[in-house]
């Protein structure tokens, strides 16, 4: 079965906080949606396990009872502890005795809080927060995990082991999505969704978002910002342009998936259709 989000606007008053986005959540797969601060993230996330109603298109998933969903904030009870947040999210849904143990200790082991689980939440820190909350969220095997923006504050060391939770839930066969301000992060995914403005811009498997690219890019050595659209990249620059001329002293470059997500973000400024299989 498929899950997600088609045509779907969510507005409030005459804000519109999701304009016609189309989202996909396949079995055994990881969606993720790429997006800066007030880009429509965490609307579109509620919005698909129901916590807003759209006032326009379709929403597709499963019960409540198979959807496995972490917030922005932290998602525990600070005042109770690591065992006593799983055995509140079990018996939320069912979970309980020898299944619970034994599901409990599986994921404590994972996440590697298996000696904390009598220190309280509020004790924790904020990477192993984030931890605690996505294995509450999976605790009942959902059919459709929902992950807002899991891995933002987290440590490097923490980020990876959450992806590995996270992964190895898809190889399980949940339908994963999750949010994030990372773009290193969507390469682990699917499919991406570029999301500016409560719009999609792009989506894709990464590999066809690069190919979407509109446009030239190049590349400038120089500690002078070129003219054109730039951006700082190590010690030279990035320089893009909407057509194929390209400013003078810029070498041609073929973009990467970082690029790829710059340039559509500045192709939509710039009113400009990226091209390609991207859609």
């Amino acid at each position: 079965m498929t899950w997600g989000l088609e045509s779907a606007s969510v507005r409030f008053g005459t804000r519109t906080a999701l304009d016609r986005v189309t989202l996909r959540a396949e079995p055994s797969t990881v969606s993720v949606v790429v997006g800066g601060d007030g880009a429509g993230k965490s609307t579109l996330l509620r919005a698909l396990v129901g916590l807003v109603p759209l006032s326009s298109g379709i929403s597709r998933r499963p019960s409540k009872e198979e959807i496995g969903y972490v917030p922005a904030t932290a998602g525990l009870y600070t005042d109770l502890t690591v065992e006593e947040n799983l055995a509140f999210s079990g018996g939320a849904y069912g979970v309980v005795g020898s299944e619970l143990a034994h599901r409990s200790t599986e994921l404590l082991e994972r996440i590697g809080l298996a000696n904390a689980r009598t220190r309280l939440g509020g004790q924790l820190s904020g990477g192993m927060r984030r931890k605690l909350a996505v294995a509450m969220a999976l605790l009942h095997r959902p059919a459709l995990l929902v992950l807002d923006e899991p891995t933002t504050g987290v440590d490097p060391v923490s980020r990876s082991e959450l992806w590995r939770l996270i992964s190895a839930a898809a190889a399980g066969g949940t339908a994963v999505v999750a949010t994030t301000t990372y773009v290193d992060e969507a390469h682990r995914a699917s499919t991406v969704t570029l999301l500016e403005q409560g719009r999609s811009i792009s989506t894709g498997a990464p590999s066809e978002i690069v190919a979407a690219v509109a446009g030239k890019l190049g590349v400038v050595r120089s500690t002078a910002q070129p003219q054109g659209l730039s951006w700082r990249w190590g010690s030279s620059w990035r320089v893009w342009s909407p057509t194929d001329v390209l400013p003078e002293g810029a070498e041609p470059l073929q973009p990467g998936f970082e690029d790829a997500v710059i340039i559509a973000c500045l192709a939509d400024e710039q009113e400009v259709q990226p091209v390609g299989r991207a859609r």
